[in-house]
C-alpha cells in the first residue's frame, strides 16, 4: 500500500477519504485537520493561553502535540482521579511528555480538593463512575482555568467520541444536550469557553498520530468504563463505519449543520443560570451537581461504622474438581 500524496509506504489506510497515508503526510493530514476545524469554528485567536486538558490516553497528548506544533501557547492540566494504578501510570505518562517536550503542566489531585478520589465519589452515590469522574473533571477544569487566568480550555473529544455521544441524545431525544454539543461552548459567566479541535479526526488516525510521533500513551481503557452506554454507541457506530466508510462523520457534520441550529435556541432559551452558594460556581439550582455530590461523599465517611452482631453461619460447600478428588 503506497501513500496517496507521495508514494512512499503507507502505515495508514483511511477509507473514508479513499486514500493511505505514510507518516510524514499523516502528521500533516491530522494538522490540516485541526487547523480546518479551528478555522472553521473560530475555536482559538492567537496570543491567548489554551488549557489542555491531559489525561494521558492518546486523543489528549495528540491534541496538545498538534497545538504545540501549530504555535500556540498552551499549558497542560492533568486531573489525577485516584483511580489505583491507571491514574498513577497516567500521572507518569503525562509528566513524561511535558518535560520532554519543555511545555507547561499543571497537575490537580481531586484528593487533595475534595478529600475523596473517584472511587469514593461513586460509592452510595446517585452517579455512575464515568457521571461521576466527568462532573469532576468539568469542575476542576473550570476552577483551574480561573485559578490560571485562562479564557479557553481546549479537550480531545474526536470525531468517535462525538459521534457516539450524539447518537446516545438521539436515541434518548435530549434535546437540551443536542441543542449544546457543538465543537464549541462559548464563554459564559464563570465559564471558560471549550474548544474541541479534533472533531475532525478519529480515533485510528490519533492513534496512528502517537505511533508516528512516538507519543507513549495509556493504551487500557479506565478500569470504571465498563458497561458505560457510550462504549456500545460506540461499537454500533463502528459496525456502521465498517460496512459504509464516512458515516460517522456524516452523521456528525449533518447534525452540526442541520439539526443543532435547531435545538441550540431552545437549549440557550431554557437554560438559565444562578450562583451556588457553597462555591460560587454557575448552576441551575442554588448549589452546584459538584458540591451536592462531594457532600454527600464526606457525610457518608463521616457517619460511624454500625456495630454487627455476627451470626452463625452454615458450613459452606466446596464444589472439588475430578481432578482433585482422583487426588
Amino acid at each position: 500500500m503506497r501513500c496517496s500524496r507521495c508514494r512512499d509506504a503507507a502505515v495508514l489506510e483511511l477509507r473514508r477519504y479513499r486514500a493511505a497515508y505514510c507518516g510524514t503526510c499523516l502528521v500533516a493530514h491530522c494538522e490540516r485537520q485541526v487547523e480546518r476545524a479551528i478555522a472553521e469554528h473560530g475555536m482559538l485567536a492567537r496570543g491567548e493561553r489554551i488549557g489542555v486538558a491531559v489525561s494521558g490516553g492518546k486523543d489528549s497528548l495528540a491534541l496538545w502535540d498538534l497545538l504545540a506544533r501549530g504555535g500556540w501557547e498552551t499549558v497542560g492540566i492533568h486531573l489525577q482521579l485516584g483511580i489505583g494504578d491507571y491514574s498513577r501510570h497516567s500521572a507518569a505518562l503525562t509528566r513524561t511528555f511535558a518535560a520532554e517536550r519543555d511545555l507547561e503542566l499543571v497537575e490537580v489531585d481531586l484528593t487533595e480538593e475534595v478529600g475523596a478520589a473517584v472511587p469514593a465519589l461513586v460509592e452510595g452515590g446517585q452517579r455512575s463512575p464515568c457521571g461521576a469522574c466527568g462532573l469532576s473533571k468539568r469542575y476542576l477544569l473550570n476552577k483551574v482555568a480561573r485559578e490560571e487566568g485562562l479564557t479557553v480550555l481546549a479537550t480531545g473529544h474526536n470525531l468517535d467520541d462525538e459521534a457516539a455521544v450524539l447518537l446516545g441524545n438521539v436515541l434518548t431525544w435530549s434535546t437540551g444536550d443536542l441543542g449544546r454539543q457543538a465543537p464549541v461552548l462559548p464563554h459564559t459567566s464563570g465559564f471558560a469557553r471549550r474548544v474541541k479541535p479534533l472533531v475532525r479526526l478519529s480515533e485510528r488516525e490519533t492513534a496512528a498520530y502517537c505511533v508516528v510521533r512516538a507519543i507513549d500513551y495509556v493504551v487500557e481503557e479506565c478500569p470504571m468504563a465498563a458497561g458505560n452506554r457510550h462504549l456500545a454507541h460506540k461499537a454500533a457506530l463502528d459496525a456502521l463505519e465498517a460496512r459504509s466508510p464516512g458515516t460517522k462523520a456524516t452523521f456528525y457534520q449533518g447534525y452540526l449543520r442541520q439539526a443543532f441550529p435547531v435545538f441550540h435556541p431552545i437549549a440557550k432559551r431554557d437554560l438559565v443560570l444562578a450562583t451556588c452558594e457553597d462555591c460560587g460556581s454557575p448552576t441551575t439550582g442554588t448549589r452546584c451537581a459538584f458540591c451536592r455530590m462531594t457532600e454527600r461523599t464526606r457525610r457518608r465517611a463521616s457517619e460511624p461504622t454500625p456495630s454487627v452482631t455476627p451470626r452463625a453461619r452454615r458450613p459452606s460447600r466446596l464444589r472439588s474438581s475430578p481432578a482433585a478428588e482422583a487426588r
